[in-house]
């Protein structure tokens, strides 16, 4: 879609994830976001969907992250892969067209019919919410 655009790739065998890298230069600053072009669009096959993930190096070295995380990718969606970034660093970070600036993890997910009930069947933990089961 993008003259400068990379095909998403894997950095090593083995790797989940495809690397994501952006079209164009930018620069955020502290607390900025920004929605950023990637230049691909995918066929993600039925039964799978996309989801969008930070790169750890960026998160770690300078704050950088994706303010939807993860951003999810419907198998039927055919447009433009587009990032949200922010900046979460004290310091104003940039990126080079061609660097590297998210992940795409391909993953099955079920899509079952949903029934509105009157009660729900018991289970152990029943109603228990956030930190009901301890330390």
């Amino acid at each position: 879609m993008h003259p400068e655009a990379r095909v998403p790739t894997r950095g090593r065998e083995g790797d989940a994830a495809y690397d994501l890298a952006c079209v164009e230069p930018f620069t955020l600053a502290p607390g900025e976001r920004a929605l950023i072009a990637t230049g691909v669009a995918v066929a993600i096959p039925p039964g799978l969907c996309g989801l969008v993930l930070p790169r750890s190096g960026l998160a770690i070295k300078h704050g950088i992250s994706c303010v939807n995380a993860p951003g999810l990718i419907d198998p039927n969606y055919r447009g433009e892969l587009r990032v949200i970034l922010i900046n979460h660093g004290s310091e104003p970070w940039s990126a080079q067209a061609g660097d590297r600036i998210a992940q795409l993890l391909l993953v099955a997910f079920a899509a079952p019919a949903l029934q509105a009930v009157d009660a729900l069947p018991d289970s152990d933990r029943g109603t228990g919410g956030f930190g009901s089961s301890g330390r």
